[in-house]
């Protein structure tokens, strides 16, 4: 019987899919848990519920020294809630510097602006954190961006739509920093023949050796495409060599 032998190039990918669906895989955690406190007030929740079991859920993670996870939480639909139209139940960890200046960061609550007639406020339901997991009812990473938001630094979101009796009210994610990201990842893609790239579904560069292919920049201009690359699990992330 032949073997099929797994070439170098899979198993990167394999490698790159197993560091994201590692996070995936909890924020799903904290998806379950969130859905049955709603499931189990029937779906009637305030703002200050949704917090309190949201940060019993991300603190943890978020204290950790050294944690890869640098904010999470949960983004409510708007109306939703009972008692607030618009609502982000979302914690900064120790690693985020966002708004902190030249002090220590600790394990923060994110403070949003969820006034609508406020010059700052900000309709997240037309971010594409949130607009495409509305859209495919299917966890998303997007990015490479900067992220004004949350971290002020060139991010990766990664979202998993909250249902309720079928409908999405709401979203559970986390911020990962793109340096982290490229630290973990780049010695496994310099272990490859060739240039390496880590593309999202969009072709924008998440991670590469190739020093033509800058973080955050789309592959249109190399004639080459998302659907070219090795699939990286189930993240919608493709590996490009060469």
């Amino acid at each position: 019987m032949a073997v099929t032998r797994t070439s170098d190039t899979e198993l990167c990918a394999l490698a790159v899919g197993d560091t994201f669906g590692a996070v995936f895989s909890q924020i799903d955690g904290w998806r379950a848990a969130v859905a049955a406190t709603i499931d189990a007030a029937d779906g009637a929740i305030s703002a200050a519920a949704l917090d309190s079991v949201v940060a019993e859920l991300v603190i943890p993670t978020l204290a950790t020294p050294g944690a890869l996870i640098i904010g999470a939480g949960c983004v409510a639909a708007p109306g939703f809630l009972v008692d607030t139209e618009w609502h982000l139940a979302w914690w900064l960890g120790h690693s985020n510097t966002f708004g902190t200046g030249s002090a220590d960061p600790s394990v923060r609550r994110l403070e949003a602006d969820e006034d609508p007639s406020s010059e700052n406020f900000r309709d997240y339901t037309a971010l594409e954190w949130w607009r495409v997991p509305a859209r495919t009812v299917s966890p998303h990473i997007t990015g490479p961006y900067v992220d004004y938001l949350c971290t002020d630094d060139y991010t990766l979101t990664l979202t998993v739509p909250l249902l309720h009796e079928g409908t999405m009210v709401g979203i559970v994610g986390a911020d990962l920093y793109v340096n982290e990201i490229e630290r973990l990842l780049l010695p496994r893609l310099r272990g490859l023949r060739g240039p390496a790239t880590v593309v999202n579904s969009a072709g924008r560069v998440v991670v590469s050796t190739d020093p033509h292919r800058a973080t955050g920049s789309l592959l249109r201009s190399d004639g080459v495409s998302h659907a070219e690359g090795t699939p990286c699990g189930e993240t919608g992330l493709s590996l490009l060599v060469g």
